[in-house]
């Protein structure tokens, strides 16, 4: 089969690889119809993620359907039309039995990091009665992607963590898919404001079409600013880390007010600075988070009723033959307007 594979920082390329084996009772063997990249794929290409080790092939989303099962797996049957959760988890561990699937004793988020992942015509899902999730009839399977990864994090990490309510004021740094994910969800709870904050004006103008009450780019330094007199100079309740690098992280402390919550969502692979200094007393909450993917089966009905659509995340698709063009559009995000890219196998 045709994979996608990293071989160190900076490096990736399609190889030909053995289609992969049912290695457990719990595995299933799913064929790829349609995968994506994510924000954290090129932080492993940076060489931020430790844990992926060269010859691994890429990728943590998707939809397909399933192609052969082990013995031990009863949700599904081949031919099955599938999600595939960006977390495997067991559902029986410590950690599963507290929702914590990311932390899963024996998953947790592998594919495309410690496991071969997804951007291949076959993947391996690991604890797959618990891992994967039916495809409504006549869903969207572009869409579907959607919900493997970027949705449940933005809501998860972002606005649960965030601990986002009606009628309080939220900011969300950075516009990218994460970013705008957790815009769309976060409108769920009827905060009063939503203010989006990027270095691009396209990313801030979709934003706006996605339902952000406010926008700002944050080029001219202003950003913290501009929030506290849209916000009578008290800043935001929430304030959403969606970028993953110090100058964002930085941004976020100086804009959460008195009793608010950082809610970091981006991957980050450097040192960030915590001003105690300036925050010890202002009774603030910081948050991390792996997404657990536990708010899947409810997104998936959101979805299914037509009160959510993640589809319109997408700007660009390609054939998996093309992934290292796709690729390369996404990384360029800036300047080819890429959000979310779809690769059909």
């Amino acid at each position: 089969m045709k994979a996608l594979v990293y071989r160190g920082p900076g490096l990736k390329a399609i190889e030909d690889r053995p289609k992969p084996e049912i290695q457990a009772p719990s595995d299933a063997i799913v064929k790829i119809v349609k995968t994506t990249i994510c924000g954290t794929d090129l932080h492993i290409l940076k060489g931020d993620v430790t844990t992926c080790a060269p010859g691994r092939i890429l990728g943590h989303e998707g939809v397909g359907i399933v192609d052969s099962i082990g013995g031990g797996v009863t949700a599904f049957h081949v031919g099955d039309r599938v999600l595939i959760s960006c977390i495997s988890s067991c559902g029986k561990c410590d950690y599963c039995r507290r929702g914590m699937y990311s932390h899963c004793a024996t998953g947790g988020w592998i594919l495309g990091n410690e496991i071969d992942g997804t951007q291949a015509e076959y993947v391996r899902t690991p604890h797959a009665d618990t891992s994967l999730y039916p495809i409504p009839a006549g869903a969207d399977e572009e869409a579907m992607v959607m919900l493997s990864d970027i949705l449940p994090t933005g809501f998860e990490c972002g606005v649960l963590n965030g601990k986002v309510a009606p009628g309080s004021t939220v900011a969300i740094v950075g516009a990218g898919p994460i970013g705008l994910a957790a815009l769309l969800t976060a409108q769920f709870y009827s905060p009063s404001e939503i203010i989006m904050i990027d270095l691009d004006d396209n990313r801030l103008e979709i934003a706006r079409q996605f339902g952000a009450t406010q926008t700002i780019n944050s080029a001219d330094g202003q950003a913290a600013e501009k929030v506290r007199a849209l916000t009578d100079g008290r800043g935001v309740d929430t304030a959403i880390e969606a970028v993953g690098i110090p100058a964002t992280f930085l941004l976020c402390e100086e804009l959460v007010g008195p009793g608010g919550v950082i809610a970091n969502v981006g991957v980050h692979g450097v040192k960030v600075d915590l001003h105690l200094e300036l925050l010890w007393a202002k009774n603030i909450t910081i948050t991390t988070r792996l997404v657990d993917t536990v708010t899947t089966p409810m997104l998936l009905k959101t979805v299914q009723s037509k009160k959510l659509d993640p589809g319109r995340l997408i700007t660009h698709r390609f054939k998996l033959d093309q992934i290292l063009d796709a690729y390369d559009i996404f990384g360029r995000a800036a300047e080819t307007h890429a959000l979310k890219v779809i690769i059909e196998a």
